[in-house]
């Protein structure tokens, strides 16, 4: 692994987990993940098999020492990767297909709404609430959410590209 691109990711990181801790909570302490978002722009960046089994993996950790959901600990640990690696399946599979412009922000809605729903389903299912809360919840907080990560991802993409052109550049091995 390139350890000029594990530094990379885990600025993203950093970032991610700050912006994590500081975003209020909407409902029973749920909350837009802003880590997801840098989660994502990581494998965007990198799209390499084993470094996203570690972003995926140390996001899940992070996210899970962040939440105030209750049941949210664990159901980050579950969420991050498998989101992770559905995440990366599609990034692969529009990698040559679709333009970055229009492929950046439609696979951030995506996997924010994949990640809210398996986050949902094991949180829900920890605390025992499973009727009728998930369809409540996945309206008021993950969609909200994605359309919040899709913005966001929209504004930080073209920027972080352009600095990793300036700077010296670091190709994906």
């Amino acid at each position: 692994m390139n350890t000029r691109i594990l530094v990379l990711l885990s600025l993203l990181l950093g970032i991610g987990a700050v912006l994590h801790y500081i975003i209020p909570p909407f409902i029973y302490g749920m909350k837009p993940d802003m880590l997801l978002s840098m989660m994502f722009l990581g494998i965007i960046l990198f799209p390499k098999a084993k470094y996203v089994v570690v972003l995926s993996i140390a996001a899940g950790v992070i996210s899970a020492l962040t939440t105030q959901t209750v049941g949210g600990q664990i159901a980050n640990m579950i969420d991050k990767p498998i989101t992770g690696l559905l995440f990366f399946g599609l990034v692969l599979l529009v990698k040559d297909r679709l333009d970055i412009k229009l492929s950046v922000p439609v696979l951030t809605a995506i996997g924010t709404m994949i990640s809210g729903a398996i986050f949902l389903t094991v949180a829900l299912y920890i605390v025992g609430l499973m009727e009728g809360a998930f369809m409540l919840l996945f309206l008021t907080v993950v969609l909200p959410a994605a359309a919040l990560n899709t913005v966001f991802m929209i504004i930080v993409y073209p920027v972080v590209q352009r600095i990793l052109k300036r700077s010296q550049p670091i190709v994906v091995t």
